[in-house]
């Protein structure tokens, strides 16, 4: 039986805390949708969302009555669209996003991930064409993101689509220039993607999934602050140490993770189809009192950005992962501790003063889950250098064997120092500064692939 004071302390996290579950995503398999008329296979992709999606609203919202825990975003994980509209040119790519679009509409989801393409090895000729056609496929439609998987662990990084993704960003800003280039944030690229997340922009359902699937990504930045402001002031700084901190994000990860996958297979049962895992991934939102940023002062640095704070996000990372692994068996995803800059009023604001900077970003991402996310830069920034900047966070990924991503926005006209606001969860902040732009284009030029490294040979 669930005794009084977890009810009470379940109930206090909503409350006061901000616990929610972020996001309920299903995953559907769209390779039987395939077929030779771009028109046919839209019409299927259509009709088969609408199946198995059709419902999900409502059920996310009959859990949020009976449970009284928000239900942020409901969203939808298809099958890579590389793959489903492989053989189509452009125009029939762009078909495609756009009844995702029409099909997300139709059943009242916020957004759908699976624009995908898997290149860390080679590029097919379909995964060719939907890079092409991002920019004219994302800027048409509202509702769809976009993933690309650059580089592995076991394959290295093709370097080929790295130089290639500086100058897509590039155009894609350009398309979104009455929005400081916001159609970039919904394109995020990855090493070592994993399959299941269910988090936007890099969400996708792999081929290794079920025909349809619930995952359920719970985000607790709140939760765990205020549970370490609360420990202090019960004992007192001078009387913990570190280890008891993180023993405090670990138990207080072990409540969230229960309530997400409480929630999450309810809603699989439901809708009649097989649950999946449950991210504890510490999201933040541009709310203040729900921010990444706010744990890190919580424990100890005064400046966001100043040394140690590698060292702190590794720490908490690590907490959040263990409390996640003792409360279900069912963890996935990402599961660990974001930093989006745009989407955390804290770290918006360590960047404005300039204790945040691109270089101690990238030092984070090392430790931290997922890696540069959320970040405007100068417009006038080199393609080149974007496409130099991904190839350092991907280097990250292939040799410590994590998931590494980048979501930069050059904002169109803007450069460092000015403001930008994309609002809602999506946040604002200011142009962050790039160093030494124009100053990598010879290493892009080169193109190719960097091998794999030497511990991929583990088999």
């Amino acid at each position: 039986m669930i005794s009084t004071e977890k009810i009470l302390n379940t109930v206090e996290m909503v409350q006061k805390d901000n616990l929610d579950v972020r996001t309920v995503t299903m995953g559907i398999n769209l390779m039987d949708c395939r077929d030779t008329d771009i028109d046919v296979l839209c019409r299927k992709v259509v009709n088969k969302i609408e199946k198995h999606a059709g419902n999900l609203v409502e059920t996310c919202e009959q859990m949020v009555a009976k449970y009284g825990i928000p239900i942020v975003n409901k969203r939808l994980a298809v099958s890579p669209a590389a793959d489903v509209a492989a053989g189509f040119d452009v125009a029939g790519f762009v078909k495609l996003a756009k009844a995702l679009n029409q099909a997300a509409r139709s059943v009242g989801i916020d957004i759908v991930g699976g624009y995908t393409a898997q290149v860390q090895k080679g590029t097919s000729r379909g995964d060719a064409t939907l890079l092409e056609s991002l920019p004219e496929a994302i800027h048409s439609t509202e509702k769809v993101c976009a993933s690309i998987n650059l580089a592995s662990s076991r394959a290295g990084i093709n370097m080929e689509v790295v130089g290639q993704i500086g100058h897509i960003l590039k155009a894609m800003a350009e398309n979104s220039r009455d929005n400081d280039g916001f159609d970039c944030a919904k394109l995020v690229v990855f090493a070592n993607q994993p399959e299941d997340n269910p988090f936007m922009a890099g969400a996708y359902l792999g081929h290794g999934e079920p025909d349809t699937v619930i995952n359920v990504g719970v985000s607790g930045p709140g939760v765990v602050k205020r549970a370490l402001e609360r420990r202090i002031e019960r004992d007192g700084a001078e009387n913990l140490g570190l280890d008891d901190l993180a023993e405090e994000i670990k138990r207080t990860s072990c409540r969230v993770t229960r309530c997400g996958e409480l929630i999450g297979r309810e809603v699989a049962h439901l809708l009649g189809t097989q649950f999946g895992v449950v991210d504890l991934s510490l999201a933040p939102t541009p709310k203040v009192g729900d921010s990444i940023g706010e744990i890190l002062t919580c424990l100890g640095l005064d400046a966001i950005g100043a040394p140690g704070s590698t060292a702190c996000i590794a720490m908490l990372n690590d907490a959040v992962k263990k409390g996640g692994a003792f409360a279900s068996q069912a963890v996935g995803g990402l599961s660990g501790a974001f930093i989006p800059v745009c989407e955390d009023s804290a770290l918006a604001d360590a960047a404005t003063k300039g204790d945040l900077t691109l270089e101690k970003l990238e030092a984070m991402t090392c430790v931290c889950s997922v890696g540069l996310d959320m970040i405007a830069i100068p417009g006038d920034t080199p393609a080149e250098t974007i496409s130099a900047i991904i190839a350092d966070e991907m280097a990250i990924g292939m040799i410590n064997k994590k998931t590494t991503a980048v979501r930069l926005i050059p904002v169109p006209g803007k450069k460092a120092g000015d403001r930008i606001e994309f609002g809602g969860l999506f946040g604002g902040g200011t142009v962050m500064p790039v160093h030494n732009p124009g100053k990598s284009a010879r290493f892009i030029r080169f193109g190719g692939r960097i091998p794999a490294p030497i511990h991929s040979l583990n088999n």
